[in-house]
C-alpha cells in the first residue's frame, strides 16, 4: 500500500492516519523490528524509519538518545534497509526519516533504489528543502517513491507554495518551532498552518494530505489535531515508552502497544 492509499483509507473512514516513528537499531536491529510491528499491530497507518544520524538537528534529547545508542552498536544504512524490509512486508507504508548527509554519502541514485527494492514508500528529509533536490526529486520520481519536505510556522506562503509542489505521499508540518520531544503541540497553534498549506496546496490541498507532527504525545492530543490534519505524527512518545523499559523487552513491547492503541484511539474520536 502507498503511503497516499493509506491516507485515503484514513479519509474514507472520517478520520486522521496515525503515523509512527522510531528510529532502526533502537534497542537494536531486532528489536526495532519487532517494536515497530507492534505499532503496525495496534494501529499505526503510516511507519516512519529513522536513519540514525550524528548531527540531527531536528531531533531533540529523546529521539537522540535512542539514535545513539543504535549509533554506538554499530547500525549502517544495510540494516536500516533490512528494518524497512521487514516492516514494509506488513503492508504497511514504510518511509525512511533522514538526513542528507548520509543518503549523499551512500549514493542518492543507489539509496533510492535500494529503498525501492526493500519496499519502502519514500523518504522524509526535514533538513532538505525541494529547491536544493533536484537529484533526489529525479531519482525518486523515476521509482515512484514519496518525497515528504516539511513546512513550519515560520514559512512563507511563497515556501509552502514551492514545497507542497514538491512533495508526493502528503506533506509534513511541524506542529511547533523547535525540536522534537520538548514542546506539546496545540490544535489551535498548529491550525493556521495547516489552513495555509492546504490552501497553498495543488488543487486546494485535494491530492497532498498534511501530517502534523512535532510535539503530540497523548490520544487526546492526537484527537484534537485530527480535527484539523490528515495526519498525526508521533515518535518522541514511542521513543520514550521504549527507553522507559531497559533490558525488559516484553514490558516495553507491551507499553508501546498501549501507547500506540491509545494514539489509534485518539485520531478516531
Amino acid at each position: 500500500m502507498s503511503t497516499s492509499t493509506a491516507f485515503a483509507k484514513a479519509r474514507a473512514e472520517g478520520r486522521a492516519a496515525l503515523v509512527g516513528y522510531l528510529p532502526a537499531g533502537f534497542p537494536d536491529v531486532e528489536g526495532s523490528i519487532a517494536a515497530l510491528r507492534v505499532m503496525v499491530e495496534s494501529g499505526c497507518d503510516v511507519i516512519e524509519i529513522g536513519l540514525p544520524y550524528s548531527d540531527p538537528v531536528m531531533d531533540g534529547p529523546i529521539i537522540q538518545a535512542a539514535a545513539q545508542q543504535a549509533l554506538d552498536a554499530g547500525i549502517r544504512t544495510a540494516d536500516v534497509l533490512r528494518v524497512v524490509e521487514a516492516v514494509a512486508a506488513t503492508g504497511t507504508p514504510t518511509l525512511v526519516m533522514t538526513y542528507w548527509n548520509p543518503v549523499e554519502r551512500y549514493g542518492v541514485e543507489r539509496f533510492a533504489q535500494d529503498l525501492a527494492n526493500a519496499g519502502g514508500a519514500g523518504l522524509i528529509t526535514p533538513d532538505l528543502t525541494p529547491d536544493y533536490a533536484p537529484e533526489w526529486i529525479a531519482a525518486a520520481d523515476e521509482r515512484d517513491l514519496d518525497k515528504v519536505f516539511l513546512v513550519a510556522p515560520s514559512s512563507t506562503d511563497e515556501r509552502i507554495a514551492l514545497t507542497t509542489a514538491a512533495s508526493r505521499g502528503f506533506v509534513y508540518a511541524t506542529g511547533i518551532m523547535g525540536v522534537t520531544g520538548t514542546k506539546q503541540a496545540t490544535a489551535a497553534g498548529v491550525a493556521p498552518l495547516i489552513a495555509r498549506t492546504k490552501a497553498l496546496s495543488p488543487k486546494g490541498g485535494a491530492d497532498l494530505p498534511v501530517g502534523v507532527g512535532v510535539g503530540v504525545s497523548t490520544g487526546a492530543q492526537a484527537a484534537d489535531l485530527a480535527a484539523y490534519a490528515d495526519g498525526v505524527i508521533v515518535g518522541s512518545a514511542f521513543v520514550r515508552t521504549l527507553l522507559e523499559h531497559p533490558g525488559d523487552r516484553a514490558a516495553g513491547l507491551a507499553a508501546l502497544a498501549a501507547l500506540t492503541e491509545e494514539l489509534a484511539g485518539g485520531v478516531r474520536a
